[in-house]
């Protein structure tokens, strides 16, 4: 079953505290509005990266019990990922110690600022470059999945990674998230209706309205647009956990097996929009499925939790290596381990139990955030 993050609940309202970043670097970005006239491209994730950001802010008004575990995955996977390119790790001020004890600091760098949550794919921005070197931010405006979470912290990270990476600040006149877009670095998209087309980010915008904003932001020629479902999940259908570019014209689809789940009828309608597509130069995509597991380790995270998330297709790749979740079913931790290998040649394909953050509905896609070198 592949259900995901659906409606974690915060314990209050947290009041907004503005960026504060450690070693003497200031509040916030100076916010620098460009004009977008196409020379921004948002990059292939699969080229070559400057590091990782990662947040080291679980807690317990969200996570209850789980946030010790929760931030000690975080360190886990800061640490892998580390073995193969720099790291930054974000935290909340009185956390600092804790982060630099859990994580380790070889080749990790620490920001201190105000969080409400993990998952830096969905309220850091998109990183954009250009061909002269340059290099910006695009802030989406996170606003919690249509403010069904706290966010007046998170929602103020993308200024402040434009300031900490020196990437001009832009900001769209769209709200969504990182984890909603998927491209393949020469102008083609793979997008979810459901969480773009949504009067809880873009009320009043038409698809073709939406269409155009994105592509103006990112630097792109085509969308694919699958339908994604709305309401199932606290992200409507991010496409992070539905499809992937694992290069140009190669294509990995999520393919729920599960007849119980309600992904099964909406992985396979996908499946059949993503054979019959071409990407912005004309050409058909080739397809690989990736199913999630169907047996699961038995513990408290994935017990009788609707919202857990065994989805392989949130890997992350990095410089060197793929990290990727693993489950514990034996067949299926292995046939995601060889499929990513023959798709991402020459690079280590790295498993790492992240149940706990599972548990939340993400994976390793959604709690990073890959700074693309320039």
């Amino acid at each position: 079953m592949s259900t995901r993050r659906d409606f974690i609940k915060q314990l209050g309202a947290v009041a907004g505290l503005g960026a504060v970043a450690s070693m003497g670097l200031g509040l916030s970005a100076p916010q620098v509005r460009a004009a977008l006239a196409g020379s921004w491209y948002m990059p292939d994730e699969n080229e070559l990266q400057e590091r990782v950001f990662l947040a080291f802010a679980a807690s317990s008004s969200i996570w209850a019990d789980w946030a010790g575990a929760v931030n000690n995955t975080i360190a886990l996977l800061a640490k892998t990922i580390a073995k193969y390119q720099p790291v930054t790790v974000l935290c909340r001020p009185a956390q600092l110690a804790q982060a630099k004890s859990k994580c380790g600091t070889r080749n990790i760098r620490f920001i201190s600022v105000a969080l409400d949550d993990i998952w830096m794919r969905d309220f850091g921005g998109c990183f954009v470059v250009d061909d002269q070197g340059g290099r910006g931010l695009v802030d989406f405006n996170f606003n919690g999945w249509g403010n069904k979470q706290a966010h007046a912290n998170d929602t103020l990270v993308a200024d402040e990674l434009s300031y900490q990476t020196n990437a001009t600040y832009i900001s769209s006149q769209l709200t969504g998230e990182g984890g909603g877009i998927e491209i393949d670095g020469f102008g083609t998209a793979i997008i979810t209706e459901s969480c773009w087309v949504n009067s809880n980010r873009n009320p009043g915008w038409t698809r073709a309205q939406i269409e155009a904003e994105l592509k103006a932001n990112l630097g792109l020629r085509k969308i694919i647009w699958l339908p994604g479902i709305k309401g199932k999940d606290i992200t409507d259908a991010h496409v992070d956990f539905y499809a992937r570019f694992a290069s140009k014209g190669v294509v990995i689809a999520n393919l729920d097996n599960d007849p119980n789940s309600y992904d099964y009828a909406v992985t396979r309608k996908h499946l059949e929009i993503l054979k019959a597509a071409t990407d912005a130069d004309g050409n058909k995509l080739q397809v690989y499925t990736l199913p999630p597991p169907l047996k699961l380790r038995s513990n408290v995270y994935t017990q009788n939790n609707p919202d857990f998330a065994p989805g392989y297709i949130n890997y992350l790749p990095v410089n060197g290596a793929v990290i990727v979740p693993q489950f514990g079913d034996a067949a299926a931790d292995k046939y995601a381990k060889d499929l990513l290998a023959k798709l991402y040649p020459g690079r280590v394909v790295v498993q790492v139990n992240i149940d706990p953050i599972a548990a939340g509905g993400g994976g390793i896609h959604c709690v990073s955030k890959n700074l693309p070198a320039v």
